[in-house]
This record gives structure tokens, C-alpha cells and sequence, in this order.
């Protein structure tokens, strides 16, 4: 039976059909390179400050050509083959691996030296982490302060208007709310605290 009310939705309104090939572009793969620790830790760093995952990292710093062509060009007059290098896997797409072969054999570089360069690109999204985080420890200790105060003032509440006032029992079940915000912080400072050492 055919649909005719005001729901019914034309099915010749063309849509952007996925092909198997940008499906298979999305597929995950395992690529293995030989890093600094500096780079190393630079993803790791700005994976766990900004919550992303590194896949998605690697995708977005490698996919681009034109990105890849201007490293390129810059990697020819670096120094590669410096020691201390240590070989990690990491996931990426497929489309992401596929670009950068491509980049690497058509301007006659390592792969590794590209990923490396890079990931140089995340150095100034570290700085201004690095000032966040010292502004993030401000407020942390703001809001300290302003917990301790309540605190105070909630003690104030029980002793002058008793456990079961309705307006103690708001100011607690604020008091609460704020220590479960603070605490939430708090360990969120602590773990973004890694980019501090870098």
C-alpha cells in the first residue's frame, strides 16, 4: 500500500551513496614506525589532554597531501637517522597508510621520517596546553578555596538552624554536588599533569 499523508518522503531525493572503496579507505590497519620519545610522547600528551583517540590523530596529521608534500620538502634536510629511536605499532585507516606511502615513495622519503615531522605539527597545541593547564591549576585552587568556605558555612547552617531545616538540607545537598564537581576536576587536573615534564 502506498504511503500518502504528509509523512510519506519522496524516494528519489538523491543521496551521497558510500563506495566499497572509501568504506575500505576506513578500515583499521596496524603500521609500525621508529620514533623519538619526543614524538612518541607528543601523541600521547595531546591524545589524553584533548581526548583523542590516536588513530584519529594519526588520520588527521597524515591524510592530507598537501600537508605531506610540505613535510616532505622540509624532511630532506633533516637528519633522520639520529639514535635512540624506538619502533612502535600504532592503528591508523588504511586511506591514512595509503597516503602515506604514497608521500613517501613519491618524494623519496621514509615513512618514518614523515610521521615524524608530523607529529612536530602538535608542538604548538602542546604549549597552549601547557598554558591551559597552569590557568586550569588556578581555578582548581579557586574552587578549593570556595569548597572550604561553603564547608564552613554549612557547618554554620547545622549548628544555628539543625540537621533537618530545609534550607541546611539544600545548602548540604549543594555542598555535595559542589565536592563531586571539585573532586571530578581535581582528578582530571592530576591526569593532564603529564604534560608539564614534556
Amino acid at each position: 500500500m502506498k504511503n500518502t499523508g504528509k509523512d510519506a518522503q519522496p524516494r528519489d531525493i538523491a543521496m551521497a551513496q558510500p563506495s566499497a572503496s572509501d568504506l575500505r579507505g576506513r578500515q583499521s590497519v596496524r603500521a609500525t614506525f621508529k620514533l623519538s620519545q619526543q614524538a612518541l610522547e607528543a601523541v600521547r600528551i595531546v591524545s589524553v589532554q584533548l581526548g583523542i583517540k590516536k588513530k584519529s590523530l594519526f588520520d588527521h596529521l597524515l591524510e592530507d597531501a598537501d600537508s605531506l608534500r610540505f613535510i616532505a620538502g622540509e624532511s630532506r634536510s633533516m637528519e633522520m637517522d639520529r639514535p635512540n629511536r624506538v619502533q612502535k605499532t600504532f592503528v591508523l585507516s588504511r586511506k591514512t597508510l595509503s597516503c602515506l606511502d604514497q608521500a613517501s615513495k613519491t618524494y623519496n622519503i621514509p615513512r618514518d621520517a614523515l610521521v615524524e615531522q608530523s607529529i612536530q605539527r602538535l608542538m604548538p597545541i602542546i604549549d597552549k596546553e601547557q598554558e591551559r593547564q597552569q590557568r586550569r591549576k588556578a581555578l582548581l585552587e579557586e574552587l578549593g578555596e570556595y569548597f572550604r568556605q561553603g564547608r564552613k558555612i554549612l557547618e554554620n547552617s547545622r549548628r544555628t538552624l539543625g540537621q533537618e531545616d530545609p534550607v541546611h538540607e539544600k545548602l548540604e545537598a549543594a555542598m555535595k554536588t559542589l565536592f563531586t564537581t571539585y573532586r571530578n576536576i581535581e582528578r582530571f587536573v592530576e591526569k593532564c599533569n603529564i604534560i608539564e615534564d614534556f
